[in-house]
């Protein structure tokens, strides 16, 4: 495994599970293969589908290092952010790689909801589960989550954006050959099949099973209900912007190589 999965359960708080990379060299392939547009790819190889990589062209390339890279001048965050969405995006392929999840986006700081992962009940073939994702890539977990996540779905819960989830759902249903996308997302409106999903980096104080309460802490707050409604996903990452900075290297190298290959 690329990303080795542990789960947790913090009573009624949350569930979810902690990440360790196992692999960085395999992880900054598979985030070089997104960079390329070439998610479909990865989730062929997460299902467990062995595939020929697509032919790519020195644009293409070209245009996926540049993803990649940050501008001269500029601030890291929002590569960064990219590329922690496209990990969370990896992640919760792996972990659920029948449901539909929606590729990354490839523009940078997007606007829009981080990540959308839809379930669906086998017999009636209707939506049970719309799971929205926000990821972040930051040194302040706690306050990232109090002063920005809980706020947010805290507007959702109460209807805001409904048009533009819906809107998404529809879209990404339509990946999916033979799914009446209208009958599909009758219930999208009703509270109880929104789920979240926060994925988060964070230090040793927000690892163990207390720095998670601390951390998670007013999620049963702003997302009432049964606790499958609320994932939480955490990552231990020690000097955050340097390990970013590694693995978007590690991706260019690998881009840089398959380029060579192709000469």
């Amino acid at each position: 495994m690329t990303v080795v999965l542990t789960n947790f359960a913090e009573g009624t708080l949350c569930q979810g599970c902690s990440w360790t990379v196992a692999d960085e060299f395999e992880l900054a392939e598979r985030i070089g293969y997104v960079a390329l547009g070439q998610s479909r790819h990865v989730a062929k190889i997460l299902f467990g589908i062995r595939a020929i990589p697509p032919i790519t062209t020195s644009s293409t390339r070209a245009a996926a290092i540049k993803l990649l890279t940050i501008p001269p001048g500029a601030e890291p965050w929002h590569r960064d952010g990219w590329l922690f969405q496209t990990l969370s995006w990896l992640v919760a392929s792996q972990a659920n790689p029948s449901a539909l999840i929606r590729a990354p986006h490839m523009i940078l700081a997007h606007k829009g909801f981080d990540g959308l992962q839809l379930e669906l009940d086998s017999a009636s073939g209707v939506v049970s589960a719309a799971v929205i994702f926000e990821d972040k890539a930051t040194d302040n977990p706690r306050k990232t989550i109090k002063d920005e996540v809980w706020p947010e779905f805290h507007l959702l819960e109460t209807g805001d954006r409904e048009n533009v989830l819906s809107a998404d759902v529809s879209s990404l249903l339509s990946t999916r050959p033979g799914i009446d996308a209208d009958k599909a997302i009758e219930n999208v409106i009703w509270k109880q099949i929104r789920r979240y999903r926060v994925s988060i980096t964070v230090g040793h104080t927000h690892y163990t099973a207390d720095g998670r309460k601390r951390l998670f802490k007013g999620y049963d707050e702003v997302a009432t209900g049964d606790v499958v409604r609320r994932r939480g996903e955490i990552l231990l990452v020690h000097q955050l912007r340097p390990w970013l900075a590694s693995l978007a290297d590690k991706a260019i190298s690998f881009l840089k190589a398959m380029g060579t290959a192709h000469v």
